[in-house]
């Protein structure tokens, strides 16, 4: 019984310990972003590692998600003589959830694991050392640039698996489905509000910010040797990935719970 009480105790508190070296990290991050200098360099690379490269990945995901998403609410519909919702229904789950969860996960698979193996393998080969050295803060020189590209670069690649995904759905409407191309777009036009777009994109933004955060805190804290960074690199991409799915939890209760 001690024994049991015992350990719930020791992973209690390093839980808590974890969570507030987390909190200090993210108000290191937001207090380092305010004040300069600002290395836009590394923020422009950054962001074409995180934003343009991510793009196939994306597309892809989003372009089978719209058409698989359009099958499965056909034949849910078709239950109660409802096809004629597919159109809206895919627009409506594509801007709303699918395109900025699916689009935030591929992010952190791709971008979380590749920013925590980089900064970890820095500090394993002691580079973030010497940075200390010349007088270069490793927060302001790694982890704000990617912080900051990751950010605005989400919201961005959201907006376009978004209409990818949702032309996923089209294809497979006007060429299995038999819907009426004109049709299918007014639709898809008439019932997909501005607000829609406009939170999963917001949602895309807090998701780019979990990733580089998860990938720069990680990286940062991993223990010496390959074995270290390779932990790191696992810890960064399901930290993230479990984050991103709270945080569109709490996110939809905020905006549609109304």
């Amino acid at each position: 019984m001690i024994s049991t009480l015992a350990l719930i105790g020791r992973n209690t508190l390093s839980a808590s310990a974890t969570l507030g070296r987390l909190a200090l990290f993210i108000l290191a991050t937001l207090r380092h972003t305010i004040g300069g200098p600002f290395y836009i360099r590394e923020f422009w690379v950054a962001l074409v590692q995180i934003g343009w490269l991510s793009l196939p990945v994306v597309g892809l995901t989003a372009l089978f998600t719209g058409g698989a998403l359009a099958l499965q609410i056909y034949a849910g519909g078709a239950r109660f003589s409802a096809e004629a919702v597919v159109p809206s229904i895919v627009a409506i789950g594509m801007t709303r959830e699918l395109g900025p969860v699916l689009g935030g996960l591929m992010v952190a698979s791709r971008v979380a694991s590749s920013i925590a193996a980089e900064i970890g393998t820095m500090k394993v080969t002691e580079q973030i050392d010497a940075l200390v050295t010349l007088s270069t803060n490793p927060m302001k020189y790694l982890t704000v640039p990617r912080v900051a590209a990751t950010t605005l670069a989400v919201p961005f690649l959201v907006a376009i698996g978004d209409a990818i995904g949702i032309m996923g759905g089209y294809l497979v409407g006007i060429s299995r489905l038999g819907f009426n191309e004109a049709a299918y777009l007014k639709n898809t036009v008439d019932f997909l509000e501005y607000w829609d777009i406009l939170s999963g994109m917001i949602k895309g933004a807090v998701f780019g910010f979990i990733v580089a955060l998860m990938g720069c805190y990680y990286g940062m804290n991993s223990s010496k040797g390959a074995q270290g960074v390779g932990t790191a690199t696992k810890s960064a991409v399901v930290a993230a990935s479990v984050l991103i799915l709270a945080a569109n939890y709490v996110l939809t209760e905020v905006f549609f719970s109304a």
